[in-house]
């Protein structure tokens, strides 16, 4: 063999080369040379000369550790080292190298951060610190269980305090989906640009301010408009809360954890259940300035509700960022510092301090956005904003369109027909429920009915309640009607003649085909379209009432409070269940599972006729949907990577308010003419659904890309 290749300067050369490090290495509290040996990968450029250095040899150690020369083999030729050298000098600029090879390299970054991450999240461990999060986290989706019920508890008051008409309650009960939709594209979009801690501090901050507000303003239109922007801002945390807490668990934990995390929403709807329970009967806990502002103890409770939102928003201060997310953005030393201690924090509370986390260097992907600062000097302070704010959505439409890539296309419209399905079922079943045992009531309501036929009643004074009366062919002659109330009463073919109405309250009251002559009406609610045909003969309204001002405490119903907080109370079983099996069955046999046995509830509300049966099957229901909704959360997080996870879980989720929105007017519209539509209807969604579940890929075994 040629001394040239047996040169011990070329080896000593490749052994110093060996000891080069890279810049970062913690030990004792400070950045030192990485040992090579921790079992990471490492990014950054290694030397040039390193790979050619290292060759299959035969190396020896004498007593003191030193060095001897050895048979080398495989040591290439220097005209091959200097090649390699060539090929290995400076990389061509990124601004003149194609789009797609940038993006090649960066996802081939992605895939080695992905496992590395993983291997950190397990050194970190699952403690103290995923726990504490767990529950700042809970709060937030606690208070977007909150917001689907409020309005529906809140509507029998406010209905009352703002004189709504059916039209009315039915845009109140639909805004906060309206706003939740909008809300979990926009913020969901934006938590992949912007930080999942920023969004969700900015959507928990929309909701906090405009519920608070929403409990103080009087009118329909502005009360209505603050119930928007507040869904709009808990929209957004959904989405939020799911990536950002999935980026602290690690792949063995993951399923598991964030099924417990929904437990929230069903603490949630008990809560708020509870509440409306508790206070909105009280109608004493209000106040009144003048004849103009009353506060209400609806209001109080609009009031209570914010409460898990103001909670979490401050806990929320108190955490990092997601670390997964610095990484994709560039930001090492942030990343590696939350890391450490989230490992610092987990150690400690094993008491094991003096565990030392052993990551110096953690590989981050390719930047390939361009990013152009905006000098103050540039333009006035609102173009540069425009500028800013106009890039940003950019950017996060250009995410939109990226989920409906062929790599993501086929997942994204399987899971939005799945979101779809359960949500077009799941919602317009938890509204059908209540309004289906509303008619019920209104049935038997009536089946008490009384029926007076041509009475005749004159120099009467009438200061008592009326109630669920019909009154046909009656004749009312110099009658006084004073400080009274008609509830669900009917004047029907009647004479009224010089008769004296002062201080009259009434509910669904109305006077169909009759007669009114000579007749003052003074400082009552009986307006103009409560007289159907009527005619009015020489007859004075005089001081109307404003609004509407009946005792609220009578007609509250007690029922829907319990019926919602029933059903919420059933979802706990199925959310231990869905928690305990699903890293043992798997993501997609719990979605197929679950919708395919909700399908059989639903088949069987054929037979509930009464209330306490449909209270029953709504229980059942709930009970076994929530692992459907549990799994779905789970799958969604896990298949798409980690700059594109908030906006695709946002997409879904609208697209899940939006099948809300749907099953609300379509299942209400049938309530009173038959069960049919909206059983079959529910049926099939659940059952379509489950099976194209079923042809989603199983996500158990993967790691966070």
């Amino acid at each position: 063999m040629d001394d040239g290749y047996r040169n011990t300067n070329l080896y000593q050369g490749g052994r110093e080369a060996n000891q080069v490090s890279d810049n970062y290495r913690y030990q004792d509290g400070n950045y030192e040379g990485y040992a090579p040996n921790d079992g990471y990968y490492h990014g950054g450029d290694e030397p040039a000369h390193e790979e050619d250095a290292q060759s299959d040899v035969t190396e020896g150690h004498d007593e003191d550790d030193e060095v001897y020369e050895g048979e080398y083999q495989g040591i290439p030729h220097p005209d091959d080292i200097k090649e390699k050298q060539k090929k290995r000098a400076p990389a061509v600029a990124d601004e003149y190298r194609d789009r797609d090879d940038l993006m090649a390299e960066r996802m081939e970054d992605e895939e080695q951060l992905a496992h590395q991450y993983e291997n950190i999240i397990e050194e970190c461990g699952h403690g103290r610190f995923q726990w504490t999060l767990f529950f700042v986290l809970g709060l937030a989706l606690m208070a977007d269980g909150v917001e689907v019920f409020v309005v529906g508890f809140v509507l029998p008051s406010a209905e009352k305090d703002m004189c709504l008409s059916s039209s009315n309650k039915g845009m109140l009960g639909l805004i906060v989906y309206l706003g939740m939709m909008v809300g979990a594209v926009m913020l969901g979009g934006l938590a992949d640009k912007l930080g999942r801690k920023k969004c969700l501090i900015i959507s928990l901050a929309i909701n906090a301010a405009f519920a608070f507000l929403s409990s103080f303003v009087q009118g329909y239109g502005f009360f209505l408009f603050c119930r928007l922007i507040s869904g709009l801002g808990i929209g957004g945390s959904l989405p939020i809360v799911f990536a950002y807490f999935s980026e602290f668990l690690s792949r063995e934990k993951r399923g598991e954890h964030l099924s417990w995390l929904c437990m929230f929403w069903m603490i949630g709807g008990i809560f708020a259940s509870a509440m409306a329970w508790s206070i909105i009967p009280h109608y004493g806990w209000g106040f009144s300035m003048g004849t103009k502002y009353h506060f209400h103890s609806w209001r109080v409770f609009v009031l209570v509700c914010s409460l898990p939102c103001i909670a979490s928003l401050v806990a929320l201060k108190f955490m990092p960022e997601s670390p997964r997310f610095l990484l994709e953005i560039g930001k090492h030393d942030e990343a590696w510092m939350i890391l450490k201690q989230v490992h610092d924090t987990n150690m400690r509370a094993k008491g094991e301090p003096e565990r030392v986390f052993t990551v110096s260097y953690i590989k981050t992907p390719k930047q390939v956005d361009e990013f152009i600062e905006i000098q103050s000097s540039t333009g006035t302070w609102y173009q540069r904003w425009l500028v800013r704010i106009t890039t940003t959505f950019k950017q996060v439409w250009d995410n939109v369109l990226y989920c409906l890539t062929a790599q993501y296309r086929m997942n994204t419209l399987m899971l939005a027909v799945v979101w779809f399905t359960m949500a077009l079922s799941y919602y317009g079943l938890i509204v059908w429920f209540p309004d289906m045992i509303r008619y019920l009531q209104e049935e038997a309501y009536e089946s008490r009915v009384k029926i007076f036929d041509e009475e005749e009643v004159s120099h009467f004074t009438f200061n008592f309640t009326l109630e669920n009366q019909i009154h046909r062919n009656g004749e009312y002659r110099n009658d006084k009607f004073i400080g009274m109330k008609f509830k669900e009463v009917r004047f029907e073919d009647s004479l009224f003649e010089e008769c004296y109405f002062e201080d009259v309250t009434s509910s669904e009251t109305f006077f169909e085909n009759c007669t009114i002559i000579s007749t003052v009406f003074y400082n009552t609610d009986l307006y103009e379209h409560k007289f159907i045909n009527c005619r009015l003969i020489n007859s004075t309204f005089m001081k109307e009432k404003e609004g509407c001002h009946l005792d609220f405490e009578e007609d509250n119903d007690f029922l829907i409070y319990l019926v919602s907080f029933l059903g919420s109370l059933s979802v706990l079983p199925g959310n231990i269940i869905s928690a305990l099996l699903m890293d043992k069955i798997g993501r997609i046999k719990m979605i197929g599972g679950s919708m395919l046995i909700s399908a059989v509830c639903c088949f069987f509300l054929f037979f509930g006729n009464s209330e306490s049966a449909m209270i029953g099957w709504q229980c059942l229901f709930c009970g076994a949907s929530i692992a459907a909704w549990n799994a779905l959360d789970v799958i969604t997080v896990e298949l798409y990577p980690t700059d594109k996870r908030a906006t695709a879980f946002g997409i879904l989720n609208g697209l899940c308010k939006f099948g809300a929105i749907l099953g609300n007017s379509i299942f209400a519209s049938f309530v009173g003419i038959t069960k049919v539509v909206p059983i079959l209807l529910a049926s099939s969604a659940l059952v379509g659904g489950g099976l194209l579940a079923l042809r989603l890929p199983e996500t158990r075994e993967q790691v966070l890309m």
